[in-house]
C-alpha cells in the first residue's frame, strides 16, 4: 500500500525549522563519525562475518530480490532497508517474522513502531539467527563435542519528515555473535533518505548501510562490517502495477564470483562490464490492487551468478512474495530457490494496534 508523507503546512514548517536544523546537524555528525569508522574497508570487498546483517526480515523485500530502499509500503520491517521508509503511517504496528533459511538455519524477529510527535516515528526490533548444531573436532581429528552458532541483532530506528516529500532516518544496530566458545560484538548504523512524488507516483531512496565497526573481536582478527551504498527508484505504472530498480554494492565495481570449469571451481575476478553492471541491479515488479493484497516478483542476477558453482536451476535469481491484510491483521510470504539444494521461506505476521482500538 502506497502512502503520502504527512502534510507540513508552510506556517507549521517555519515553527519546526529550528528543530529540523538541530536534528539534521546531529545526523550529519553521526554520519561523519560512522563514515570514517568504515574507512578501513577493503576495496575488493569479500565475505564478512557480519553478512547476516544484510538478510532481510521483510517478506515483501525478500520477494523483491532481497534489497529495496525506495518502495513506499505500510511495512514496519522496511526500517532495516531504509530507515526513511517508516513514518506516521506505522503508528503502533507490531511485526513478527520467521525465516527457514539454508540447511538447518532458522531466523526469527520482532519489531514495534510508534509515532514520535507530528513529524517523526521510531521503531525497535530484535532478530535472532540460529544456524543449528555442528560437530566439533580438534586439529588431530578427535571429536570435541557438538556446538551451536547464533547471532542476535537489536535495532532502534528514528525517522523524520523534513518536508512534504522528503524524509530522513537513522537505524542503529547492535550485533552480538556467539560461535562455539568464541563471541564478538559490533555496532552499526544505517542512514537513509527517501523522496516521494505523489503526483507522478515516483519514489527514490538512498542509504548508507552498516557504517560502524567491531568492538569485540572473535580472536585477534578484525572483521569488517558489510558496508554498502544502495539506491533505488520505484515508479507506478498508472495501474495497480509498480516497477522498482535497486542498485547495491556501490562501494566497488568488480564483483568476482566462482563458476565451474572442467570440474573445478574457478574464480571469475573480472566478469566484464555488462556482467558487473547487472550484478549491481535488482529488478522487481509488484501488483497491488488494494491495501488488502499484493504480489511481487523480482530478479537478482547476482544471486543467479553467485550460484554458478552450485546446482542452480531456471528459478535461481528469481524470488516471489505475496501478502494479504484482513482488518488489523496481515500475513506475508516470501520464497526463493537459489539452487536445487536449498530453498528459503520467509513468513511475516503483522498487527496494527491502532486499528484494533478503533
Amino acid at each position: 500500500m502506497r502512502y503520502i508523507f504527512v502534510d507540513i503546512e508552510s506556517k507549521e514548517f517555519l515553527k519546526v525549522k529550528n528543530s529540523l536544523i538541530s536534528f539534521s546537524s546531529k545526523i550529519i555528525i553521526i554520519f561523519v563519525l560512522l563514515f570514517f569508522g568504515t574507512s578501513q574497508i577493503k576495496a575488493d570487498g569479500g565475505d564478512s562475518a557480519y553478512d547476516f546483517l544484510i538478510i532481510p526480515s521483510s517478506s515483501y523485500v525478500f520477494g523483491m530480490g532481497g534489497v529495496n530502499v525506495s518502495s513506499m509500503q505500510n511495512d514496519l520491517d522496511l526500517a532495516e532497508q531504509n530507515p526513511a521508509l517508516i513514518g506516521q503511517e506505522n503508528d503502533r504496528q507490531l511485526k513478527l517474522g520467521y525465516m527457514l533459511y539454508y540447511g538447518n538455519s532458522n531466523f526469527a524477529g520482532a519489531r514495534f513502531g510508534m509515532n514520535a510527535g507530528r513529524h517523526g516515528a521510531w521503531a525497535a526490533g530484535i532478530r535472532y539467527l540460529n544456524y543449528g548444531n555442528f560437530k566439533g573436532y580438534e586439529s588431530d581429528g578427535s571429536y570435541s563435542g557438538d556446538f551451536s552458532a547464533q547471532d542476535i541483532v537489536i535495532e532502534g530506528t528514528y525517522s523524520h519528515d523534513f518536508t512534504y516529500r522528503l524524509r530522513g532516518g537513522i537505524n542503529v544496530k547492535m550485533a552480538y555473535s556467539s560461535y562455539e566458545r568464541y563471541s564478538a560484538f559490533a555496532l552499526a548504523a544505517d542512514l537513509g533518505i527517501c523522496y516521494y512524488d505523489d503526483d507522478h507516483d515516483l519514489s527514490f531512496g538512498l542509504v548508507l548501510k552498516n557504517m560502524g565497526g567491531q568492538l569485540k573481536r572473535f580472536e585477534d582478527k578484525y572483521d569488517h562490517l558489510p558496508f554498502d551504498i544502495q539506491m533505488g527508484i520505484t515508479k507506478g505504472l498508472g495501474t495497480s502495477f509498480s516497477f522498482s530498480i535497486t542498485a547495491f554494492h556501490l562501494t566497488k565495481w568488480r564483483l568476482p564470483y566462482y563458476y565451474h570449469s572442467d570440474g573445478e571451481e574457478v574464480l571469475k575476478k573480472d566478469p566484464g562490464f555488462f556482467k558487473n553492471f547487472f550484478r549491481h541491479l535488482i529488478f522487481g515488479i509488484e501488483y497491488n490492487p488494494s491495501d488488502k493484497f499484493y504480489i511481487d516478483l523480482a530478479y537478482n542476477y547476482k544471486t543467479q551468478s553467485d550460484n554458478s558453482s552450485y546446482q542452480r536451476n531456471f528459478f535461481s535469481g528469481f524470488s516471489l512474495g505475496g501478502g494479504i491484510r484482513v482488518k488489523a491483521f496481515s500475513v506475508g510470504l516470501g520464497y526463493a530457490l537459489p539452487h536445487k539444494g536449498a530453498s528459503t521461506l520467509l513468513l511475516n505476521l503483522g498487527m496494527d494496534i491502532s486499528d484494533l482500538m478503533q
